[in-house]
């Protein structure tokens, strides 16, 4: 006897009974089948997992439930949706549902192969629940289900979003969690981890001191960007198509010590950094290296430049007598570069420049760079690098997306030419570098053209080379200056002016960030003692400028936590390196307010 016939034809006969009763109707097929919620992490307790957002995260507060809830802000053409897609059954009913707030806030499902649905309120100063029904066609496994803003107005919240119905024939549960973390080499900078694999993973996310900072799909890991001599806690969690699984258990580690690359042992804990105007004159006036007051820990000699964009051949030409009447003769200003390393000082020649565009597109440039710039280096004597690429230097080709593999010859070869640089001179070479936000910051939105194309090709370009050159690298100090607003780790726009800028962007540095809003494609953090800010030195040398109370929130904030404002940072860095501004002539005609400023807060 076939055992499966007679519970189904029990099943038959009670459905018959049933429906000779008043007010019944027959069940659907829907009905019969056990509903779940089909949605993964509806509630963001596990950051972003199971969620592709193009411009969000998860935030403590406001959270309609739980602990978390996700913010995502619509910027320029992005409506910053979240969406996932999900599991169903064809021929059945399912109910989408969740909890918004902000204006314009929109809730749907798409390729349900019958009418795609969605549902919006147009304003909710609270929390408010939106919901739609859909039927999945006869053909349906996969529903897109997503929530997006509009543009321009503004952050949105989302949080308990769930898709109720008949549950797919997928993957249900999430995985076990790691066991047998432990970690491998450590080293001043970085730690290694290691883990046995887990039954039903597809990948795995890697937490330091209880935050996400990289997924992989193997069973090891390096966190690179540790400060040294520090203690760090790791866990690992497991990952597949239901979730994420709890994390393991907890592993601490304590970086070695050790000065950093790039010579930065050989830096104050605290450093100003100036340029100096060596090859021009402006409203500033020239000023003789021998007369840079010995406050000035790295001065940047401005500037090399290139003889053509793309030639790669850059040249120091000294500020004629025609410009500069007060200029020094060749043998005093190399006699000033050996005084100033005398005294513990690092003299820098600094590349490229508003006017300066260098574009290594070849590897015959790439290689014309590294000879060029090591016979300026070698003539003068000077202790090391800085890149000032400005304008459009640098930018992305429309197939390279990924900041840690790039593909575009003058992001490959820049790469390329500062490694030989660095291992012709070896581990007392300076190497400093001066982007400007919208090569760094602006990569939290925005990377290259982007997944649909049209963005500005030249955003978030440095990335691929801070990273590459991270473990060589003595000081990244953004110009945080000469900026538009750009949106900090809080997903709210910062704009010049205050302390709230230089706050809100450096953190963005020392905590790191996700590129384009992808969580798992995450910019490491820097080491304090590799960060400096950029600043202007006065109302002539650039927007931006912020007075010296200010400068000293700025200072007060990263290094003790106090005196922050609104932002919140993410940590407390006293060993930040310190400040640059333009520039040192710039703060001569100020009277040293810059310098006098940072004497007297670190002095």
């Amino acid at each position: 006897m076939d055992r499966a016939r007679r519970p189904r034809s029990l099943l038959a006969a009670l459905t018959a009974a049933l429906l000779t009763v008043p007010g019944i109707t027959a069940l659907s097929s829907a009905a019969r089948a056990a509903d779940a919620d089909v949605a993964v992490n509806g509630g963001f307790e596990s950051g972003l997992t199971g969620w592709t957002c193009t411009a969000g995260t998860t935030v403590t507060s406001p959270v309609h439930s739980g602990s978390s809830a996700l913010q995502a802000t619509p910027a320029g053409s992005d409506n910053a949706q979240c969406s996932q897609t999900v599991t169903v059954q064809p021929n059945a009913q399912y109910t989408l549902s969740g909890y918004v707030r902000g204006s314009y806030v929109y809730l749907g499902a798409s390729g349900t192969g019958t009418t795609d649905v969605s549902t919006w309120t147009q304003s909710a100063p609270d929390w408010q629940k939106l919901s739609t029904t859909f039927r999945t066609g006869a053909a349906t496994t996969k529903v897109t289900i997503y929530t997006h803003g509009w543009y321009g107005t503004g952050a949105y919240q989302a949080d308990d979003l769930t898709l109720v119905g008949p549950g797919g024939s997928g993957t249900t549960q999430p995985p076990a969690a790691p066991a047998g973390l432990r970690t491998t080499t450590v080293t001043s900078s970085s730690v290694g981890l290691s883990w046995s694999a887990v039954t039903g993973a597809t990948g795995y996310a890697v937490y330091r001191d209880g935050t996400k900072v990289q997924t992989v799909t193997g069973t090891s890991a390096t966190v690179s960007g540790l400060a040294a001599s520090t203690a760090y806690s790791f866990q690992v969690t497991a990952v597949n198509d239901a979730g994420e699984s709890a994390r393991s258990a907890v592993v601490t580690a304590t970086t070695s010590a050790g000065g950093g690359g790039g010579g930065s042992s050989d830096l104050p804990a605290h450093a100003l950094v100036g340029y100096l105007h060596a090859s021009f004159a402006n409203g500033a006036g020239y000023t003789r290296l021998a007369d840079v007051p010995d406050s000035w820990d790295v001065i940047d000699l401005a500037f090399g430049e290139p003889t053509s964009v793309t030639s790669g051949d850059i040249r120091f030409n000294r500020c004629p007598v025609t410009e500069c009447p007060n200029v020094e003769s060749d043998a005093d200003f190399k006699a000033a570069v050996k005084a100033k390393q005398a005294a513990g000082k690092k003299v820098l020649i600094s590349i490229g420049g508003q006017n300066g565009q260098v574009q290594l597109t070849t590897t015959a440039a790439r290689d014309t760079f590294v000879s060029s710039v090591s016979k300026i280096i070698d003539t003068y004597g000077l202790d090391g690098l800085d890149i000032d690429f400005e304008g459009h230097s640098l930018s992305l080709n429309a197939d390279d997306t990924d900041f840690k593999n790039p593909t575009t010859p003058v992001i490959v070869n820049l790469i390329s030419a500062l490694k030989t640089l660095k291992a012709r001179y070896g581990a007392k070479f300076v190497l400093t570098m001066a982007p400007e936000t919208f090569f760094v910051q602006n990569g939290y939105q925005y990377y290259g053209t982007g997944k649909w194309g049209g963005q500005d090709p030249r955003c978030g370009a440095y990335l691929p080379v801070i990273h590459a050159l991270r473990d060589d690298l003595t000081l990244l100090h953004v110009q945080d200056y000469n900026s538009g607003p750009i949106m900090g780790l809080d997903n709210q726009y910062h704009s010049m002016g205050g302390a709230d800028f230089h706050i809100a962007m450096t953190d963005m540095l020392l905590t790191g960030f996700p590129v384009a809003g992808d969580p798992n494609n995450v910019f490491p953090p820097l080491r304090p003692d590799q960060v400096a800010i950029g600043m202007p030195a006065s109302t002539n040398a650039g927007n931006g400028y912020v007075s010296p109370s200010e400068v000293t929130k700025t200072l007060d904030c990263l290094t003790k936590r106090t005196n922050c404002g609104s932002y919140a940072t993410h940590g407390t860095w006293p060993a930040l390196r310190g400040l640059m501004t333009w520039s040192v002539n710039w703060d001569r005609f100020a009277n040293w307010e810059f310098q006098k400023n940072f004497d007297a807060y670190f002095g």
